[in-house]
């Protein structure tokens, strides 16, 4: 199989907690400020304070490159996520993932399998989104025969229904999730809110463990609404780790701590 099963990458017998690196803008994008070492610097400084503080894994993503293009092409970025991830990689333990925003998931896994990741997060993974950066489509068809053809192993984190965008057509959380396991062989569901840092329902948590998939709380989970996590299995958490809530901040370890403590306090 291409796509590693969840339990081949975490230890699924505890709710898993993955952190996110948010990278400054990369080159190539808007805003980019011309300092490489910069991002660099700041990455690496955010994946230690997320493993220090006790998270089961880490998602680097390249969050400073709005407005995101639907697949990324220029190869001064592509190029400069990889080197992050690759020095990300050798900095920490925990198993790395890797998220190219908005839905760059061929290069996602390239780069992740040249830094020695292990998993990628897909925006649109079996289903059409309408979103500012315009229509993505569903991309697994192209990802899994990239992945065999170039004997890449990855676990895959399928969104569904996923934030900052409108599926377009009207099938169910349930019904999609099944298509992303069942045919997109993905190895877990992720589940959000609307907007990052807004957490996703019950009921939508609900629906997609219906399919006795593996299921992720996507987007804003915090201590105050750490029951999601009953209707979960494990959580990606950005914002909250951020000093004060800002999800442009660097990593506060403090907040790592405190979310993960609880977590384990109650699972």
């Amino acid at each position: 199989m291409v796509v590693l099963a969840i339990n081949d990458i975490f230890d699924v017998k505890k709710k898993v907690v993955i952190g996110v690196v948010h990278l400054l803008p990369l080159p190539g994008s808007p805003l980019y400020r011309g300092n490489l070492e910069e991002v660099l610097d700041r990455a690496i400084k955010d994946a230690e304070a997320l493993e220090e503080g006790g998270v089961d894994g880490i998602i680097v993503e390249n969050l400073g490159d709005v407005p995101f293009r639907i697949r990324v092409r220029n190869p001064l970025t592509i190029s400069a996520f990889s080197v992050i991830a690759r020095e990300v990689s050798r900095q920490v333990s925990v198993p790395l993932g890797i998220n190219f925003l908005r839905n760059s998931a061929i290069e996602a896994a390239a780069i992740a399998h040249i830094s020695a990741a292990k998993f990628i997060r897909v925006n649109a993974y079996v289903e059409t989104v309408a979103t500012d950066s315009g229509i993505l489509r569903p991309v697994a068809p192209e990802l899994l025969r990239f992945m065999k053809n170039h004997g890449i192993r990855l676990g895959v984190l399928a969104d569904i229904h996923v934030k900052h965008g409108k599926v377009l057509g009207m099938r169910s959380i349930e019904e999609t999730a099944r298509d992303a396991v069942e045919r997109g062989l993905a190895s877990a569901i992720v589940i959000t809110g609307r907007r990052s840092g807004k957490p996703p329902s019950c009921e939508d948590l609900k629906e997609a463990k219906k399919t006795g998939a593996y299921v992720f709380v996507g987007s804003g989970l915090t201590p105050s609404n750490v029951d999601l996590l009953e209707y979960a299995d494990g959580a990606i958490v950005g914002t909250f780790f951020k000093k004060d809530g800002n999800i442009y901040n660097p990593v506060d370890k403090k907040r790592v701590e405190t979310l993960v403590n609880l977590i384990r306090q109650r699972w």
